[in-house]
């Protein structure tokens, strides 16, 4: 009889824990994320927020992204709301899961004092809004790639200080230029390229979900407001593939033990 009474008490926790993951693992599939994209010109060329949404539904996956851009603007500006920037009151009027930061090109570099303190005032702010900062790291120039080492090591320093991802475009950008330096990946000296601006994609799809980069379409596109096809990117498959491969197998973290947050819509 207590055997029995205790294959049952096993049996009722059993059947509650599987009604219990079902009912979270539903539950999950009904959220999205919220993404802004707060910087200047190296996030607007090639509609970078955009191509990060469109890269995320072709997967079935849901990130909704917006963003606060001016160009050759710097942190301290979007924190004055200088240069018609709009971040302050973005961050104040609509909710964000994460908020990703892309300072001035040249601030790691001329103004490192700025460059820390308005980095951490914005991850504090964003944190008080119940949001989490990321920061895109930057790459050097095409003109001269000696910018990096710098610009990687206060991005690391500064996400080390604040307890805070980074995406590495500038490493990323670097070794693509060492295997193809053919491939071209600046439109002018200092903005992306759709090239650069797919390679970028693609490491933030990797990091939201923690997932492989291969499904991916080659060529990305959205739909515009009369719901008709708008592309973004445009790519070659031989360029597309070795980007993705250069994606998936570069190390960097990613949100692969949050993704429960990135989900399918429903069918």
């Amino acid at each position: 009889m207590i055997l029995n009474m205790t294959f049952k008490s096993f049996l009722y926790k059993s059947c509650f824990l599987v009604v219990l993951f079902l009912s979270t693992s539903l539950s999950a599939q009904n959220k999205k994320i919220r993404v802004l994209f707060v910087g200047n010109s190296f996030t607007y060329y090639n509609n970078l927020p955009q191509v990060v949404a469109a890269m995320a539904k072709s997967q079935d996956i849901i990130i909704e992204t917006k963003h606060s851009t001016v160009g050759g603007s710097s942190l301290e500006n979007h924190w004055k709301s200088e240069r018609g920037t709009q971040t302050r009151v973005m961050l104040e009027l609509e909710k964000w899961d994460f908020v990703v930061f892309n300072n001035h090109s040249l601030s790691a570099i001329n103004k490192p004092s700025d460059f820390m303190e308005y980095g951490k005032k914005f991850a504090d702010l964003v944190r008080s809004k119940g949001a989490e900062p990321i920061f895109m790291m930057t790459w050097a120039y095409k003109s001269n790639p000696l910018m990096l080492p710098e610009i990687e090591r206060m991005y690391k320093l500064l996400c080390d200080q604040v307890k805070a991802d980074f995406i590495p475009g500038g490493p990323l950008f670097a070794s693509s230029i060492n295997y193809r330096p053919d491939l071209e990946l600046f439109h002018d000296d200092i903005h992306p390229s759709p090239n650069g601006t797919y390679l970028l994609g693609l490491a933030f799809f990797k990091y939201f979900t923690g997932k492989n980069v291969n499904p991916i379409p080659t060529n990305i596109s959205t739909l515009d407001t009369n719901g008709q096809i708008l592309y973004l990117i445009f790519m070659n498959d031989l360029d597309a593939n070795f980007l993705r491969q250069l994606v998936n197998e570069f190390s960097f973290k990613t949100l692969t033990l949050k993704t429960e947050q990135v989900i399918s819509p429903k069918k």
